[in-house]
Order: C-alpha cells, then structure tokens, then sequence
C-alpha cells in the first residue's frame, strides 16, 4: 500500500484476502513544512546584509579585490618564468591586434593600444580567472563600429568638406541663428577622430554600467539564454560582416561603412560599384600578406604541441610592411592609405559625453550581454579544465570595472577572447600576473615604439583582421558533426548566423535568442509521447517504439508523456494518449448515449408506449484495456491548465470504467496535483513510486474484482 499525503494506493479488501492485499506494502511519505513568510526571510535577509562586522568586511574586500587573496600567495619561483613568458607573447600578439581592431571599431590605432593596455592592468585587480585574456574582441569591436558610424553621420561629420567648413566656421558657430546639423558640430575643438572615440568611449561606460548591475543584482541567469550554438552562430554571422567592413582596405577603396539592416550586402553593392577604382599597390600588398599570415599561422596551429611560443608572425609582418611603406614611399607615388601619426603617451582623462547617453543606452545593451556571456563561460570552461574555481559575479564586475573605468581614458568596449586566451594558456601562463606583463609590453609600445608606425598601410591592419576570423568561419567544417548530434542546434546555429550576417548583428542576436526560445517550446509543445513496455525479469519499462522484446501486462496500457503538461501542450496530451490507446472516451460516451437512444426508442415501441419497467441495458464492445498508468517522470511542472487537464482525462476514462493511474511523480507535481485538489475522498485516482507499483496494484485489483465477480 502507497500512500502520498493521505492518498491510498490500495483500498482495503474483505477479510479472507489478506494473501490479495499483502501485494503492496505500506508506504507513507510526511512533506516537510515550509516556511513562507515573507516577512521573516526580509527581516533574516536584511540582518545578514546589513551587519557590519571587521571579518565581513575583510572578506568583503578580499572578494571584491580577488588580487588581495592569490598574490600575498604568488610562489615566485614556480609562477614567474611561465607568466613572463606568456604576458610577453600575448602583449607581442595584442600590439598589432589592437592597431588593426581600432580600424574596425571606427577610431584610430592609439585607442585601441589604450584599451588593451586598461583592460588588462584592470581585470590583474578584480579578476578571478588565471588564464582569461581580456582586451580587445573582433565581434565587439564591430557593434562599437556600427554605433559610432551612426552617430558620427547623425552629427554630421561625413557630410562634404565645403558644408562642413560652413558649419564649423567661427562666425557660423558665434552666429547662434544659423541651424547646425547637429549641436555636436558646434564644439569646434573636437575633430571627427575625437568625436568618435567620445561615442566609443560613452558606449563602454554604459555597457560597464550595466555589467556591473548585473552582477550586483545577480541576473547573470541571462547568459543561459545564450546557447554555445547561438553564440557561434552569431559570432560566425558577425565575422562575415567583419570581413565585409575590412574588404574597402584589400582594394584601398574609399567608400563609406554602411550601416543598419542589410548592411553586408549594401557594401558588397558599394565595392563592387566602385572596384575600378582599386589601388594595385593595395591590393598586391593584402595578397603578400595572406601569402604569409595564412600558412605561418597554419603551421603555429599544427605545431602548437611542439612550439614553445607562437611565431609572432603578425608583428613581423607589421614591422616589414611599415619599413616597405616608408622606404618605398607608398602613400605619396601610389596612393595607399596609412595609419598616420599615431602619438606617444597618454591623453588627459576625459568624463564621457552625458548627453550622447540616450542615444547608445539601447545599443549598448547587447553588447553588455555578449561581453558578460563570452567573459563568463570562457573563464568557466578554462577553470574547470585546470581545476580552480572561479565567481562568475565577480567576474561581472571585473568586465564591468574593465569598462568603466577605461571610458574615462579614451578606450572602447573590451571582453576576454578565446583566441589570445588559448595562446595564453599554451605558453604557460599560471596567474593574473601575466596580464599585468602584457600592459608592460603595450606601454613600452605607447611610450616608445608606436609613432614608428606611421607608414604602415592600413590594408595590412585589414588582413590581419580577416585572417583571426579563421577559427570563426572553419564552424561550417562542424556543420555535419553537429547536425548528427543535435538537429535543433543546427537550426539554431544557421538562423542566428545568417541573422547576424544579413539583417545586423543586434537583430541576428535577438532574432537568435527568440528562435531558441520558439524551439524550448515548440519541443515541449510536441514532445515524445510512447507507450511503454516491460523489460522481463525486471521492474523497468521502456519505449515499445525504441526497443524490441518488451512485453505487455493484458488489459493495462503505460503511456510516457516527455514533457512539462502546461497550457500550451494540454491538447496534445489528450490528443496523444487518445491516438496511443486507441479510445477517445468522448466518442465511446457519445457513441453509448446515441446507443442508449436507439435502444430506448425500440423498447418504447415494443412496449407500447409503456415505459415505467423499461430498463436500459447497454453492452458495449470490450475496449482490451481496463487501466491506463500514466508514467510522470518527464513531466518537470504543471499549471492550472495541466491539472485540469488531468482531472478531465480521469473523470472521462473512469465514465467508461477505465482507471488512470500516476507513477512516478515529482514532489513538485504532487504538490500541484494536492493544490488542485485532484484527490478527493471516494475518488480512485492513486500515486505510486513507480510504473511497476502501478501495474502491480491494477493487476491485483482487477485479479480481486474478477473473484467478487465469480462469487
């Protein structure tokens, strides 16, 4: 016997069949009380966060400044050497990495050299993760693009020299009745560089604002809304438009970044309408660069187990193109387009642009979610193989912090990457020290080394751009692999990425996350829903459409619903077990009642209109089952609308006297079912442990109805 919170599994039998009714034993579960006031567990959270005590404020900052915690505790002999080694790597990989980005977000080459530089001195401090690179990313660097491009044009700085030499003259700025494009042009002391790094830099303090919330707030539970599918599907997608934006440089085209919805296919349009216009010594320059990037990086990848370091392959090219530039004189016998000056030092820190908030608050949004998400799972993934642990809040704050902070000295928005996070590792980094190594090396550049760069063409920064987006575009290789592993992941994948390539790069995230979402429901909506089997010699019961050799108990069917039963898959439950039975109790009731009609009708004829001892005897056609055991393993919630599903299904199956019976219910479903008042007193309906109790208990009370019967 079962009992489940006063409900019986077994009712009690007539004495002399004690031998019947010892085929269960008693079973009795008590639920725990819980405890829900909500003003006792206010009044308990507000205590614990608002005492004060000198070890919760110790721990407090230590948690907070996770530097305070591993470095009194560097072992200086074991971790030095690897971390040397690996921040000099990165920092040597970063230089020209972030001189090429910064083309890519819109702002010129010291911007990007600053934000490297911020970024890693900055997460050195508030960083959990050993082995992170965090600086600049391709996929952000391409929405910080976007958004500059916008508002660059929204002010008006891409408009013709001559206009723009109307509006920016002194007379017409002293002249307040002249009307401006925009109130921006008015500050005449901020070129089109200065102003784009003010977007930029006013784009980074909002999406670090709202990192850091996030992690206060503690919804990092966004991210799981960001499949590994759909975040490869996106940054695939984007790395097409990547590649779109940098094309203009192979060919030396001037031709303006187009923007918005179908912008991938707009630049197409735009290079190939201007593409007689290319410049040769351009374009020969990109193809002796793929010529040595492409197979050099091939041979670091295929030889990484045997290479010590990378061969810096990038910063040689760099180094050539820019003595080949300069000596050759590129840029004044054939045109090419250089990086320009690029000065040494820092600038003075600047607040961002309060009133540009309103405009980038939107679109900094996703970029704070992508940022956070990439951050978060790549230092997961990376403690766990290494067996450390890391706080994926704090890790929130520390992208949040490596924002902020950064916005007010001229950077954009930063996120760890994994390529410069899988050399960092390989060339055997052991703490956050080797990010401070690398702000080592990028300063040494940004003090020293960078005016050197001066003649360096820009379609070199382009072709080093295009060839890190490799391990991005090889994702199609994996496309067979994945479609065999999972089918709706495949979908995801190519929707979210032919999203982010053809429409934006926003659109494709937020059209990736809802298409994930529609598949959640449209799996739950039509789930798996078999019939059951036995496994001989055994108390287990298995699809009869997946294995063979499973057996029957006569006149009980076991029916698996895979699926949470809520409002939107009610209909397909009861569709579904009425299809698997083989009875619609509907239509047996109204197939009696037309029955009975009938019946009537020739007995009132028969009898001569006589119907007081008229008696109604309807034999129906036997329907081979007397029990349907529903087996609830699967079913993780109900709502209201599944209860009441339940309770009609029960209440129609018993009208044609068969029994339904649950198996395996979660104490979440009990509880439920027991608010819903699906158990009333008289009612047969029973709970039991499992699908075995179930057939057992119908087995031997049909076994003892047959006996009373006979008797």
């Amino acid at each position: 016997m079962a009992e489940f919170n006063n409900v019986h599994s077994v009712t009690e039998m007539p004495d002399g069949d004690d031998a019947k009714r010892s085929f269960h034993h008693r079973m009795f579960l008590e639920p725990r009380e819980k405890k829900r006031s909500m003003k006792a567990l206010v009044v308990k959270q507000a205590k614990k966060s608002c005492s004060c005590t000198p070890a919760k404020v110790k721990d407090y900052v230590f948690s907070f400044f996770p530097v305070l915690q591993w470095l009194p505790k560097y072992k200086l002999r074991e971790y030095l050497l690897g971390d040397i080694m690996s921040g000099v790597i990165v920092g040597v990989l970063l230089v020209p990495q972030s001189i090429a980005y910064s083309l890519l977000a819109g702002q010129e080459p010291i911007y990007g050299l600053y934000t490297s530089f911020f970024a890693s001195i900055i997460y050195f401090i508030f960083g959990t993760s050993r082995h992170i690179s965090v600086g600049i990313f391709g996929v952000i660097c391409l929405m910080v693009g976007q958004v500059v491009d916008r508002e660059i044009q929204r002010a008006g700085y891409d408009l013709e020299p001559a206009t723009l030499s109307v509006l920016t003259d002194p007379a017409a700025y002293v002249n307040t009745t002249i009307s401006p494009v925009n109130q921006t042009l008015q500050k005449l002391l901020c070129d089109k560089s200065c102003y784009a790094i003010t977007v930029g830099a006013t784009m980074t303090f909002i999406a670090g604002v709202y990192q850091v919330a996030m992690g206060f707030f503690q919804v990092g539970f966004v991210s799981v809304y960001l499949s590994d599918s759909l975040l490869s599907g996106f940054v695939t997608g984007a790395s097409f438009t990547i590649l779109t934006s940098q094309a203009k440089y192979l060919l030396g085209l001037d031709i303006p970044r187009s923007s918005g919805i179908g912008s991938l296919i707009a630049t197409w349009i735009n290079i190939f309408r201007n593409i007689h216009k290319t410049n040769i010594c351009d374009l020969i320059t990109s193809f002796l660069c793929f010529l040595v990037l492409i197979p050099t990086k091939e041979l670091n990848e295929h030889f990484k187990s045997r290479l010590k370091a990378p061969i810096p392959v990038e910063l040689v090219v760099i180094v050539a193109a820019t003595l080949a530039s300069h000596f050759g004189k590129l840029r004044e016998t054939y045109g090419s387009s250089v990086a320009g000056h690029i000065p040494t030092g820092f600038l003075p820190p600047s607040p961002p642009d309060w009133n540009l908030i309103p405009n980038v608050a939107l679109d900094a949004i996703p970029i704070a979610i992508i940022g956070f998400a990439i951050t978060v799972s790549l230092s997961e993934m990376f403690a766990k193989k290494h067996g450390y642990s890391v706080k994926a809040n704090q890790e929130m704050y520390a992208i949040g912090f490596c924002n902020i902070i950064p916005s007010f000295f001229h950077c954009f928005t930063t996120s760890a990457a994994l390529a410069k996070t899988l050399v960092k590792e390989s060339t055997g980094c052991r703490t956050q020290m080797s990010g401070m190594v690398t702000s080592l090396v990028i300063l040494l550049v940004l003090l020293v080394i960078a005016p050197l760069f001066y003649s360096l063409q820009k379609c070199v920064l382009a072709v080093i751009t295009i060839v890190n987006l490799r391990g991005a575009l090889r994702k199609f290789k994996d496309l067979p692999k994945m479609w065999h592993l999972s089918r709706v992941d495949t979908v995801i994948w190519l929707v979210t990425m032919a999203a982010s390539a053809f429409i934006s790069t926003e659109i494709g995230l937020l059209v990736g996350v809802c298409f994930s979402m529609l598949c959640v429901i449209f799996r739950t909506q039509r789930p798996e829903a078999p019939l059951l089997g036995w496994v001989a010699e055994s108390e287990t019961y298995e699809s009869l459409s997946a294995y063979k050799n499973l057996q029957t108990k006569p006149g009980i069917v076991v029916f698996r619903f895979e699926a949470p039963l809520y409002y939107i898959n009610k209909e397909c439950f009861k569709s579904t077990l009425y299809k698997q039975t083989g009875v619609n109790p509907v239509w047996v009731k109204t197939e009696k009642k037309k029955a009975a009609k009938r019946m009537l009708r020739e007995k009132e004829v028969d009898s001569g209109g006589n119907q007081t001892s008229i008696s109604i005897d309807f034999v129906s056609e036997p329907l081979g089952f007397h029990t349907i055991v529903i087996d609830c393993c699967a079913v993780q919630f109900l709502d209201t609308a599944g209860i009441r599903t339940l309770k009609e299904v029960c209440k129609d199956y018993r009208e044609i006297d068969v029994q339904v019976l649950l198996a395996q219910c979660n104490p979440s479903v009990r509880s439920s079912l027991i608010r819903g008042e699906f158990f009333k007193e008289g009612e047969d309906h029973l709970l039991f442990h499992s699908v075995h109790q179930a057939v057992d208990f119908a087995l031997g009370a049909q076994g003892h109805s047959g006996t009373s019967a006979s008797k």
